[in-house]
């Protein structure tokens, strides 16, 4: 018996049934017709581009003149070439820091932390840039909120005592009062205030022994670091704060250390510097000075975590010839043969601390070793593209701000 199957049966006398897609007649597709550019359109919308642009560019320079009206020229301005002039600062004392600083020294118009362990040279090193601001005509300020300054210690590095003004106030309220009244004055080209950890609040000098008084100094220096910086910036007055170390509890990794008066000043500062002592200088058995390590930790204006190592003497404070002597030397400026200082073939001196003393003695070689120095440094920064003076020392790369 013939199996059946699902197709239908086909009658006799018809014709089979066409397939459905052959069935269906192919219409002839209608040409596109091709995309023509109107070119009266285009220019009329780029017109209307470009007058809405200048409306934009009046709606802002009406803007830009009703904020000057309102808080004076200079409160709003545009990044042009002008703008972006190179920020004028003071030099340290040490060509090696100012190569690590960016080449120039310390910013205008900028905080300043100086912090380190005690008798490292923070407040020789903030001294030494009092006495360099005094010798280009500026007016020096120094908040003494610890009761300790040396007159006659400033005296030897520098510093012009007659020119200087000295206040030693009696709470932290006081001291950053003063010193908010010196920067609005634009009159004074850098203050020193040393130190922070000695800026006691009023309410703990009036309050008992033994008396919580947790946060006060941080929130002390957080509301003055508010009302300080934008009158620091218009007036180009430097503020250095000098700052202490203290060790945090329980701390299992990292670094224990940290600086007082809370974190406002460290994100404030646009320049934060730990020196510390890493060695003493010694005539025969006698100590005459110590071999300091300064280490740019945080830099706004240069590249951070350079490195300077220089001496800081106690005749003389920091020691701007001995200084030299290592930088010409790492630079070829200054050839050294054995245990000979050589300069353009004449010697200079048989080992380091000669060396220093006939450069100290020849302020012309001085000056034109000096020179070279900084034009070999500034030519290494050029063929690096950094645009800036080749630091003294390597960067710390592995090595991250403590903020």
């Amino acid at each position: 018996m013939p199996t059946p199957t699902n197709s239908p049966a086909i009658r006799p006398g018809t014709a089979p049934a066409r397939n459905a897609a052959s069935a269906i007649e192919e219409k002839p597709r209608a040409a596109v017709a091709p995309v023509k550019s109107d070119a009266k359109a285009d220019a009329k919308a780029e017109a209307a581009k470009a007058e809405q642009q200048k409306g934009k560019q009046a709606a802002i320079g009406r803007a830009m003149e009703a904020i000057e009206k309102a808080y004076g020229k200079g409160s709003i301005m545009k990044l042009d070439g002008d703008s972006l002039a190179p920020i004028p600062s003071i030099a340290t004392g040490a060509l090696s820091l100012d190569l690590a600083l960016g080449g120039r020294g310390l910013p205008r118009g900028r905080i300043i932390e100086i912090f380190g362990p005690e008798s490292s040279g923070k407040t020789t090193l903030a001294l030494t840039v009092v006495a360099n601001a005094q010798k280009t005509g500026g007016v020096a300020a120094f908040i003494d909120a610890e009761h300790a300054l040396d007159p006659s210690w400033a005296k030897r590095i520098g510093v012009n005592l007659d020119e200087m003004l000295v206040s030693q106030p009696d709470t932290g309220e006081q001291a950053l009062e003063i010193c908010e009244m010196l920067v609005r004055s634009n009159a004074v080209d850098i203050i020193v205030v040393d130190s922070v950890a000695a800026l006691i609040p009023k309410a703990e000098i009036e309050g008992e022994m033994g008396d919580s008084v947790v946060g006060l100094q941080a929130r002390l220096m957080s509301q003055a670091m508010r009302k300080l910086t934008g009158a620091i910036a218009k007036s180009e007055c430097i503020v250095i704060f000098i700052n202490q170390l203290r060790e945090k509890i329980g701390v299992m990794f990292g670094s224990p250390e940290t600086t007082t008066g809370g974190k406002a000043l460290k994100f404030y500062a646009s320049v934060r510097i730990d020196i510390r002592r890493i060695g003493a200088i010694k005539d025969g058995d006698r100590n005459v000075g110590n071999r300091v390590r300064a280490k740019v930790v945080k830099n706004k204006i240069a590249p951070p975590f350079r490195e300077a190592e220089f001496d800081i003497m106690f005749t003389e404070g920091i020691s701007a010839a001995g200084d030299l002597v290592d930088l010409a030397s790492e630079d070829g400026v200054i050839e050294k043969s054995g245990a000979w200082f050589s300069y353009k073939g004449t010697r200079i001196g048989q080992g380091r601390e000669n060396a220093k003393a006939f450069l100290k003695e020849n302020p012309t070689m001085f000056a034109e070793v000096r020179q070279r120095v900084l034009e070999k440094r500034m030519a290494a920064a050029e063929a690096t593209g950094r645009g800036r003076a080749a630091p003294a020392g390597k960067p710390e790369a592995d090595e991250d701000d403590d903020e």
